[in-house]
């Protein structure tokens, strides 16, 4: 009977140290899993950074876009080439008076 109780308390024992390297070792991997350099925290960080990088990426081929329709103007559109000339480089056709206003300085 004795050796019975001493047998089933080492069995005892046994099962429960079983279990408790079984939950340390799946705490463990699920720490790793989730804060690893490969885990779910790693992984979102990514993502979002991803998103963040589309969202420029989309912006410089809007302003591409942009810019190369203004290139377009700028060789092929003459109005647009005379109204920039007049309004940047005060630029006048030949007959035409232009008028420079000056403002009082108050004193």
């Amino acid at each position: 009977m004795v050796l019975r109780k001493n047998n089933r308390k080492t069995i005892g024992l046994q099962k429960r140290i079983v279990k408790g390297i079984l939950i340390i070792g799946a705490l463990s991997l699920l720490t790793i899993f989730i804060l690893g350099n490969h885990g779910l925290h790693q992984l979102y960080k990514l993502k979002k950074q991803r998103t963040e990088i589309q969202n420029k990426i989309d912006l410089l081929r809007e302003e591409k876009i942009a810019l190369e329709n203004q290139k377009n103007k700028l060789t092929t559109d003459y109005k647009h080439i005379e109204e920039l000339a007049r309004e940047k480089y005060r630029m006048a056709k030949k007959g035409e008076k232009v008028f420079k206003v000056i403002e009082k300085k108050e004193n």
